[in-house]
This record gives C-alpha cells, structure tokens and sequence, in this order.
C-alpha cells in the first residue's frame, strides 16, 4: 500500500462530500470524488485506489449494484457510508462485498478510524504457516485455503479471517467484541450484527445451522466457540 493512502469518495451531494474531502485529506489521506457511480466505477478502475467510500443514493445506479459490479473486477475495500439502517439493507450490501458499513450521520473522525481499521486489515502480516486441524476441518494460513472433510471450501477473506481466529482459540468463548477488534479491527461496538451476518454465512458453508451447530456454537449473550463434533478427534 502507498505511503499516502488514495481514497475514492463515491458521493452525489455535495454539502456531504466536499466536507468529507476536506475533513480526510486533514487527516492525511490523498482523496478523490465522484458524483455519480458510473464516474466513481470508472475512477475506481483507471486509478487503483486503496479504499473507497461508497454512498448508496446516487442518482444514475444504486450503490449496492455499484458494488456488485466493482466487485466482479476488483477487490479494492469498500465501506459503505449511507443513511440506511435498515438491518436487511446492511445483509444487502455486506452480502454484496462491502468490508465495513457506517451509517450517516456520523463524523469525520468516526469515518477516519474504519478507513483506517479497513486499510490496517489490508496490510497485516500474514499468518503463521502451522495448518490448524479441528476435527474434519483443515485450516491453511499459509494458502489461506480451508478443507472440510477433504473438500476445498470457497471461503471469503473475511470469513477466513473469522474462521482462522477462532480456530486459533479453538473450545474457547470468542466474544462479538473481540472479533470486532481482532478481525474487523474495529475499537468500538455497535457492529454486531457484521459478526452475525458472517458467522451465519460461515456456518452455511460448513453444513450447519445455528439451532444445529457442528463447529460453530453459540453462547449466548457471550460470544462463539468453535470445537470439534462430538466424537471427532
């Protein structure tokens, strides 16, 4: 990643964008804007940027469907800077590749620290190279590859984030904040409902459900715990 990261501000009002521009660029970040999502998808494949900020209201193509096509031809992170709170709306667009979800209003400072959560995530070290085994389950850092029972699971890099991390701390209580924290690096709450949304998609992939868990368990009120089956070594 560039020294001066580069931000692209996808946003069609402007008493929310230049704002906006101001405020990140104060706190070092070298940003551009656009105003629509045709001109923000262009920007975002001729100039490469490190991070973009994608409102949802625009007013040529919705910022959801944006986002799905961003991400059929690239994996620049996305946080999702809208005034929709609706918790289907957040499964949308979180299903749809956004790496973080932020709803307006919120200030520049708060915007400032998930840029910069997103950004550390991007540029952490890799894993330790020790495949990690929990019953059928076969965890590759190195490759960042996950087997089940011998058979290759098409994981995200988030869900392998998620899955590695409680894999690390395998029969222990993992609670929701310290998955903020140590997988989506985000020092405060009021995300919770990222965790359930990727912990439910995780599960789905493992052929389980939350009322029938084999890996993943839920304590409630606490947190998660992966363990082995019952039976499995």
């Amino acid at each position: 990643m560039r020294a001066v990261p580069r931000l692209l501000l996808i946003e069609d009002d402007p008493a929310i964008r230049t704002p906006l521009l101001r405020a990140l660029r104060d706190r070092g970040h070298a940003v551009a804007a656009a105003s629509t999502a045709m001109e923000g998808l262009r920007a975002a494949l001729d100039d490469k940027p490190d991070l973009v900020v994608l409102d949802l209201g625009l007013p040529d193509v919705d910022g959801a469907e944006l986002l799905r096509m961003l991400r059929a031809v690239s994996r620049v992170p996305v946080i999702v800077a809208t005034a929709r709170d609706a918790e289907a709306e957040i499964v949308r667009v979180l299903d749809a590749g956004a790496d973080d979800y932020v709803v307006k209003p919120f200030t520049a400072a708060q915007l400032d620290a998930r840029v910069r959560a997103v950004l550390r995530r991007g540029a952490s070290p890799a894993a330790p190279d020790e495949t990690i085994v929990v019953g059928g389950l076969e965890i590759q850092p190195r490759s960042r590859g996950v087997r089940l029972d011998g058979a290759q699971l098409d994981l995200t890099p988030r869900e392998f984030d998620l899955l590695h991390h409680l894999a690390t701390r395998r029969d222990e209580v993992v609670t929701k904040r310290e998955l903020l924290t140590e997988v989506w690096q985000i020092p405060y709450g009021g995300a919770d409902k990222t965790v359930d949304v990727h912990l439910s998609w995780l599960r789905r992939k493992l052929g389980e459900t939350a009322a029938a868990p084999r890996y993943l368990h839920t304590v409630r009120g606490v947190g998660v715990r992966l363990s082995a089956p019952d039976g499995a070594p």
